[in-house]
């Protein structure tokens, strides 16, 4: 057998060999290797591709058996192998496979769908006017089920129409009107079908992240974190400022209400105990008009009609501070997406 091996790897052409190794070297060199699908595209569209890849990714286009053979020479990257298939290519980058998934997606082109090709997703013609003269386009579009009609001198779509379903197949007179009507329902682009990196495959469906939800979902978290940690009175680095100004808070209003003298509320207290003896002294007035003196009438008569309790004051301005505080202790939305931006690209 192994006379057998010996005899057929000496047959093996130097041109094949050359690439096998050219493979096998890209693979320990970069950090993440992407199995991409490039049934399709155009040679042009690819070298595009390529160029606009240069610094970012080499891409690797070779036949799938040599692909394979790479692969089984290097045990550690035997986890793609069962992604080579089909027309592939292989992709080398030092970029996280989240990048190059954004990356590959936002390089994707719009096209024509060809006679006899597959929808890639359902296929809908809107109603309304078009840049057609009126002629034989309007049977050719009744013709494929789309009802149209002239109207001031103009083609228009009488209804929407839904003309192929996700997965149909588009026959030629379809593919002519929607070429003609600017319809692209295909996307060209390097399909990736999953990308290896330190040991691990992370699949095309696990890389496709809504960044504006991650991001959302990940500012509630924490500002739930934020409010749990203030309401349950856990000290954190993040709350602590705020835990403190809300003690401080509660304790002032517990003097106030307890009627403690201290050095720090005794004004409140005497202002409240004088808004007390006022509101007392208007009662007795107004069931008396002797009941009380000539100078606290004078203090009645300058006082406003609905003055606003000094206890509700006090305990207004240190719970403003708080929520102050606490508004400047919670994270900012700009600061996780900041952070996020650099996992993502």
């Amino acid at each position: 057998m192994a006379a057998a091996a010996a005899h057929h790897s000496i047959h093996i052409p130097k041109w094949k060999k050359d690439e096998i190794e050219d493979i096998k070297k890209l693979m320990t060199t970069n950090s993440s290797i992407g199995v991409v699908g490039i049934r399709g595209i155009p040679s042009n569209q690819l070298q595009l591709m390529r160029k606009n890849l240069r610094g970012l990714a080499d891409i690797k286009m070779c036949r799938n058996t040599l692909i394979e053979r790479a692969i089984n020479e290097s045990p550690d990257f035997k986890k793609i192998d069962k992604y080579v298939e089909d027309q592939t290519a292989l992709l080398f980058t030092n970029e996280n496979p989240f990048k190059l998934y954004k990356i590959l997606e936002k390089g994707k082109t719009s096209a024509p769908i060809k006679p006899g090709g597959i929808a890639p997703k359902d296929i809908v013609v809107q109603k309304g006017p078009t840049s057609f003269p009126p002629g034989p386009i309007v049977g050719e579009l009744g013709g494929v089920g789309i009802p149209a009609g002239i109207e001031g001198g103009k083609v228009v779509i009488r209804e929407t129409k839904t003309v192929a379903k996700e997965g149909d197949v588009v026959d030629a007179k379809l593919a002519s009107i929607l070429a003609r009507l600017d319809i692209h329902p295909v996307e060209l682009g390097l399909e990736l079908r999953a990308v290896y990196e330190k040991g691990m495959v992370y699949e095309s469906r696990l890389l496709s992240v809504d960044e504006t939800k991650y991001i959302s979902d990940l500012t509630v978290a924490v500002q739930r974190a934020f409010n749990l940690s203030i309401n349950s009175a856990y000290p954190a680095k993040a709350t602590i400022s705020t835990l403190i100004v809300k003690a401080a808070s509660q304790s002032r209003n517990l003097a106030i209400n307890a009627e403690i003298i201290m050095p720090d509320i005794i004004d409140v207290l005497l202002a409240k105990a004088n808004s007390q003896m006022l509101s007392l002294a208007r009662v007795a007035s107004a069931k008396d008009a002797n009941a009380i003196g000539a100078k606290l009438k004078e203090k009645l008569a300058a006082a406003p009609k609905a003055e606003a309790k000094p206890e509700a004051k006090a305990a207004a301005a240190p719970a403003a501070e708080a929520k102050a505080e606490k508004k400047k202790e919670e994270p900012k939305e700009s600061d996780i997406a900041a952070g996020l931006g650099s996992l993502f690209g």
